[in-house]
């Protein structure tokens, strides 16, 4: 067994993915110290990198549990398949006729039509 007092960092890397134009799926198992006990987690997330996967972690956790960044040791972070993932918010985006609405679609005007300010108000939406 070894003392956190005896151990030293050696290296500190950044990971970089292969194709980080992709959106997958994260899985993060972590540790971290609330104000009364310590507390194991397993959290997951989509993004395209496994940095972007862990700042969202940060985020989330400072935001839900209102953990500090330097009380929440990562334990093991894993790219997971869909059929992998646990969570409701993840597996509800694996449908894959899944559509967003296009809220605010403005038509484009030419050129010599534009002007700087207008009498009446924008036509948001395209009949």
């Amino acid at each position: 067994k070894a003392k956190k007092s005896g151990g030293e960092l050696l290296a500190v890397n950044e990971l970089f993915d292969k194709g980080p134009t992709k959106v997958k799926n994260y899985g993060i198992w972590l540790r971290y110290e609330s104000r009364t006990n310590t507390h194991n987690m397993y959290k997951e997330f989509r993004d395209v990198t496994i940095n972007g996967a862990v700042s969202q972690m940060y985020s989330e956790m400072a935001g839900r549990h209102r953990a500090h960044p330097n009380t929440i040791q990562i334990i093991n972070t894993a790219t997971l398949k869909a059929s992998e993932c646990k969570r409701d918010h993840i597996l509800e985006m694996h449908d894959g006729k899944l559509k967003f609405p296009i809220i605010r679609k403005m038509p484009l005007v030419a050129k010599k039509m534009r002007s700087t300010f207008q009498a009446r108000r924008p036509m948001t939406f395209v009949r």
